[in-house]
């Protein structure tokens, strides 16, 4: 078996351990699908030197000095939790990608199949946050030691992107309530707030898991144009309603669902802010103010 492919199996070892609280060997091979001798094999290492202590759980402190063999790149205030949960973190990002880029082409095809396909991906994400915020728990439950406020910064994140996958929701949701489709102008419009919110997302997560915090500059950029966007979307719509000769309540409807749609957008735009803005916190102690993004705006 080659290094790389070792070091991958003793992640998903210490995976099991910091998780789900193993109490023997026997169980942590019974999970991975492996034997209890191999491993024996790969922890014995980590338990004389302290990493690994009886009953299975994972002493983080002496755990960093193992990080780089799974080459990772540490930033400026990486620790063993970090490491562990960021990893759940990106994984979890990609998915809610994913359920976005979905939700918008069921959106563009109107297509009900792509709709429910995303929709399922909810679940998917959902789970995945409740993952995170267990792991959350169990770091600061067995690492009295770490910087309790920065270990919650990774719930705050896993619930932000949680938030986000909901708005994609909306987008998905608007062809299964049986609205009419949208003519070409405002899909043009709509389309444009997507892939500008689609950046947002990808860019705030890069930062935050990264520390590349000169993004922020491109986010708040990004920001500006969203809302743009979005009061070109609503006057559309407003325009609409005025020269509609059949305002009866499927109508109605129908103007409602695309509002909440061309909102959607917005509020997954503003989210990216916060999770930059939490990115400057974790890494520099930049303090993030208490007023939500949509309000410092009115402000």
């Amino acid at each position: 078996m080659t290094k790389k492919a070792k070091n991958s199996t003793l992640k998903a070892v210490l995976d099991v351990i910091l998780y789900e609280n193993p109490s023997t060997q026997d169980e942590i091979a019974d999970k991975l699908g492996l034997t209890r001798r191999y491993v024996t094999k790969l922890l014995q290492p980590l338990v004389k030197r302290g990493v690994v202590k009886r009953a299975y759980i994972l002493d983080l402190k002496k755990f960093d000095e193992f990080s780089e063999m799974f080459q990772e790149e540490p930033t400026s205030r990486e620790n063993a939790g970090s490491f562990l949960i960021k990893d759940m973190l990106k994984s979890m990002a990609i998915q809610v990608c994913q359920q976005f880029d979905l939700s918008f082409e069921a959106f563009v095809k109107y297509d009900d199949d792509l709709a429910n396909e995303a929709l399922k991906l909810d679940y998917i994400t959902n789970n995945m946050h409740e993952k995170v915020r267990s792991s959350v728990d169990t770091v600061i439950s067995i690492n009295p030691y770490s910087e309790f406020s920065k270990t919650m910064v990774f719930g705050e994140i896993a619930y932000d992107l949680e938030r986000i996958a909901d708005h994609t929701s909306q987008i998905a949701n608007f062809v299964l309530s049986g609205c009419y489709e949208v003519d070409q102008e405002m899909q043009k419009t709509l389309a444009s707030m997507f892939k500008t919110s689609r950046k947002m997302l990808k860019y705030s997560m890069k930062a935050f898991l990264n520390e590349e915090l000169d993004l922020k500059d491109k986010i708040m950029d990004y920001e500006e144009k969203i809302h743009e966007l979005q009061k070109k979307a609503l006057n559309n719509i407003a325009t609409q309603m005025a020269e509609d000769d059949i305002m009866d309540k499927d109508r109605s409807t129908y103007y409602l669902s695309l509002s909440r749609v061309v909102k959607a957008f917005e509020r997954i735009g503003d989210i990216s802010v916060e999770i930059v803005d939490t990115a400057g916190e974790f890494y520099r102690n930049i303090p993030r103010t208490t007023t939500p993004e949509r309000f410092r705006r009115r402000m």
